[in-house]
């Protein structure tokens, strides 16, 4: 981990825009796969981001990744881009709501796993039983919201989500020491977009038989949560640890709880309420100062030695 990585402010910032816009997904997803296919959805939202980079890409005039780097960028946007996208929405139409959301709260494990072994990544203990607590604040938050829970061979697809995204946020990350933000995520967009098509033929015949309504959540998906909140957290990767920023996706079903009550007025329970704030105190705890004390102290030594 570089010494100048840290949470600061501007990625907390980052963070919350990505959670906002991908806590809507689940619904515009749920909304708009009455008149498409899961491939249809997957093709479209995408199809939309890398229309979006590439003309935020045009208008600044960023230049694309290394050539070096476009081998590994294809695949990491195949891996975590078509991959994540068409299981996360199959799934979605063969399992309860409730057993997804517990299963994809599972990300942020997965991702400090695979960073402490890809990049070296410390993972402390205080982190990792903060990563548990938060967990058990999401699963009392999805069984209190009333979602329904039930196990399934079809929830390996969701599993398969899981480990996608988490190749997709810790593959990245060396990639933007020497490249810009905006155009290795630009890049991943392009090789999603491609890799998709196969899956979303049809789509020019769905759009012209779909009702606005659902076609307005395609453009929402494809606008919001993924061109702008994969580019918010992809500037946040940049600048923290990957298992740290990967922490915060345990706000993703307290937002999307707080977003119904202010929204559709569905109050939440206690027991909801309970969940959410559990959820939150593990995730400061996961990413509390004393958790980064043992590295800091590494490098005084290491210094003093030195000198």
């Amino acid at each position: 981990m570089h010494s100048a990585e840290r949470l600061d402010g501007r990625a907390l910032i980052y963070i919350a825009i990505a959670l906002l816009t991908w806590s809507s997904a689940y619904a515009a997803i749920a909304y708009a796969l009455p008149s498409f296919t899961p491939g249809q959805v997957a093709l479209a939202r995408l199809a939309i981001g890398s229309l979006c980079f590439a003309g935020l890409m045009w208008f600044k005039r960023t230049p694309l990744p290394q050539r070096r780097d476009w081998l590994p960028l294809a695949v990491l946007g195949v891996v975590g881009l078509t991959v994540y996208h068409l299981c996360l929405n199959e799934a979605e139409t063969r399992i309860a709501s409730g057993t997804a959301a517990i299963l994809i709260a599972l990300v942020p494990a997965a991702t400090t796993t695979l960073s402490a072994f890809w990049l070296g990544e410390r993972i402390s203990s205080r982190r990792a039983l903060g990563l548990g607590v938060a967990l058990v604040g999401v699963v009392l938050v999805v069984l209190a919201s009333g979602k329904e829970v039930k196990f399934q061979p079809m929830a390996a697809l969701v599993l398969v989500s899981v480990i996608a995204c988490a190749i997709f946020f810790v593959g990245q990350k060396p990639l933007f020491a020497r490249n810009d933000v905006i155009g290795v995520t630009a890049f991943g967009f392009f090789a999603g977009t491609l890799g998709s098509v196969p899956f979303g033929l049809g789509l020019s015949h769905a759009l012209a038989l779909a009702p606005w309504k659902h076609i307005a959540a395609l453009l929402w998906l494809g606008v919001a949560p993924t061109f702008a909140g994969y580019l918010a957290w992809n500037a946040a990767l940049r600048r923290a640890p990957v298992a740290q920023v990967s922490s915060f996706i345990y706000f993703s079903p307290p937002i999307a709880v707080l977003i119904g009550w202010v929204w559709l007025g569905e109050k939440p329970g206690w027991l909801t309420l309970i969940g959410g704030a559990i959820t939150v105190g593990g995730v400061a705890l996961a990413n509390a100062k004393g958790a980064a004390k043992p590295a800091a102290q590494a490098v005084a030594a290491e210094q003093t030695c030195e000198s």
